[in-house]
């Protein structure tokens, strides 16, 4: 991965921005780039929505004001990166913890505009491990639905999310059909939300290459 690449498709993001809009704004490396460049935008926007507490505190800091989603209602865009994600604009998100988050956001917004360096795109999901949001009483009965599916859950241990809850990691699960998989997961029993975003998935991607941001519409 390469932080220019990053800091490329997060300067193009900027572009999508109307003045004096409300705007949805996600968690994890590349967003902080994004978020570095609405420092110079604090007097064109509104306010934003936050996935995560810790992009909250980043935008605070460069005098963005964050208000909530239930005082906002509906957003017309939202940005946000992802761990993976194929040229159908189905992802993986959630390596840094903001899956719950950033899927309500998500769902909440007209545009969805994902920002991502090259090494993300993929041509299927899965290769990283899909992460889980799991009630904590719920952690052992669902990793072993998770195994069920074919999966190899791993408790991300001393990691507690925003919610109060605990992520498992799934590796080797074979996505083939992201929708469904994403149906399948969401029906367990204790399972708060996954990081698969096919349902509502991304309308743009943004990626940063060596030379050029590519666009996928």
């Amino acid at each position: 991965m390469s932080d220019s690449q990053k800091e490329s498709a997060a300067k193009a993001a900027l572009d999508y921005i109307e003045p004096g809009e409300v705007l949805g704004v996600g968690t994890g490396s590349t967003v902080n780039f994004f978020i570095d460049g609405l420092a110079a935008m604090c007097g064109k926007i509104d306010a934003a929505v936050s996935s995560s507490e810790a992009s909250t505190q980043r935008l605070s800091e460069i005098g963005i004001r964050v208000v909530d989603l239930n005082a906002s209602g509906p957003l017309r865009l939202y940005v946000d990166g992802a761990d993976e994600a194929t040229r159908q604009k189905s992802l993986i998100k959630g390596g840094g913890g903001a899956l719950t988050g950033e899927k309500i956001i998500a769902q909440c917004s007209e545009t969805f505009v994902c920002i991502l360096d090259s090494s993300k795109v993929v041509d299927r999901l899965g290769q990283f491990p899909l992460p889980v949001e799991v009630i904590p009483m719920a952690r052992s009965m669902v990793a072993r639905e998770l195994v069920r599916l074919g999966g190899m859950p791993e408790w991300r241990q001393d990691f507690v999310t925003d919610h109060g809850n605990v992520i498992l990691d799934v590796h080797n699960l074979d996505i083939l059909n992201p929708h469904e998989m994403e149906r399948t997961l969401n029906a367990i029993p204790g399972v708060v939300t996954v990081g698969l975003f096919a349902q509502r998935g991304a309308d743009v991607l943004l990626v940063g290459g060596e030379h050029e941001v590519e666009v996928l519409e």
